[in-house]
């Protein structure tokens, strides 16, 4: 495909879950006829407003990838037993062609609690929104208010493009402004995938990136992280992480005895019912030359946390796969599950 164009999204069935494409008519696992609207995720130029379809993780993708066959309503293949993989379990986005994510299960959870929602315009280093959240493993149905958190941020933060009164101060402002109505809305989406009555509700963390015009805004709340690396300075950690870990750093203990602890993964605050406050901490930067963004959670970052080493990960790994930021997202999470994948892993990558 040429680069110039922007990249064919990829969806899902309604009726059984399997992979389609926004070309098909007709689902080629099940038959269905599909409809003109079928939900994808668009390029930010698009006239029409992104429609959003919430993957609870409970359908399995059909039919058998091992022999073909039918997958039962148990999700296991009624000709060879294989335990099918769900839509939720791995999933992509490209926007265009330099944004690009990856959100997979790992190796060790049943079931992918990661989200992950990003748009961006065609002209490479133009706007890119990147929201990653990471669903609480304790709280219940957290799969799916990280997902409607995720899109519901990415919604918001396309809606519209600030520019302040004209400055670059009053822009990082206005663009501030947006990120925290994003986490807003997420916190909002949380909540309405939360029953009333549930004993321990709903909740995610939330951190994303807003690139326009060379201005770097980053917010989160909790513990997924973004990244600026830029190719010939050094590494920019954008985010502080709400946790136990990162209050036991900034007394002086060491980061790799903090982060190895029995609490080392405990937040102090997050998206959801009980929340205490869900207002993202924010910084800005001016980028002025080429590097990568990147905005993960802990599936990645708990195999290398520190910014540098982080960067020559990404870096080497980008050289590695051609500089193409969806083989390189893709290898950071094939990465992250080679060093035992014991816990979901989002990657999200943006290059400049």
């Amino acid at each position: 495909m040429d680069v110039a164009m922007t990249s064919t999204t990829q969806t899902v069935c309604p009726s059984c879950g399997g992979p389609v494409s926004e070309a098909d008519r007709f689902c080629e696992a099940c038959g269905a006829e599909l409809s003109p609207s079928t939900p994808s995720t668009p390029a930010l130029d698009t006239d029409t407003e992104p429609t959003v379809e919430i993957m609870t993780g409970t359908s399995p993708v059909g039919p058998c990838q091992s022999c073909g066959g039918v997958i039962g309503a148990e999700g296991y293949c009624e000709t060879c037993g294989t335990k099918a993989a769900k839509v939720r379990d791995h999933y992509t986005e490209q926007p265009s062609p330099w944004v690009a994510g990856v959100c997979d299960r790992g190796i060790r959870h049943s079931r992918n609690e990661d989200a992950l929602a990003i748009a961006a315009d065609p002209e490479p280093g133009s706007r890119a929104l990147l929201v990653v959240c990471d669903g609480v493993s304790s709280s219940l149905d957290s799969d799916v208010a990280s997902l409607a958190a995720s899109r519901a941020a990415r919604d918001v933060l396309t809606a519209g493009h600030a520019q302040g009164l004209g400055t670059e101060s009053s822009r990082s402002s206005a663009m501030v402004a947006r990120l925290e109505a994003a986490a807003d809305a997420a916190n909002d989406a949380v909540l309405d995938n939360t029953s009333p009555d549930s004993p321990n509700p709903a909740s995610c963390t939330f951190v994303a990136t807003i690139l326009e015009d060379g201005v770097l805004v980053a917010g989160n709340v909790g513990d997924s992280r973004a990244y600026w690396f830029p190719d010939e300075a050094e590494a920019v950690a954008l985010t502080v992480d709400d946790s136990w870990a990162a209050e036991l750093i900034a007394t002086g203990i060491s980061r790799e005895e903090a982060e190895s602890g029995p609490h080392a993964h405990a937040i102090t605050r997050w998206l959801g019912k009980d929340a205490p406050d869900h207002t993202p901490r924010t910084t800005t930067l001016r980028v002025t030359g080429p590097g990568w963004i990147l905005v993960c959670s802990d599936g990645l970052w708990n195999y290398c946390s520190e910014a540098a080493p982080l960067a020559d990960l990404v870096r080497q790994t980008a050289a590695a796969s051609g500089g193409d930021p969806m083989a390189t997202a893709s290898a950071l999470v094939d990465w992250a599950n080679a060093q035992g994948g014991q816990d979901n892993i989002t990657v999200a990558l943006a290059r400049l």
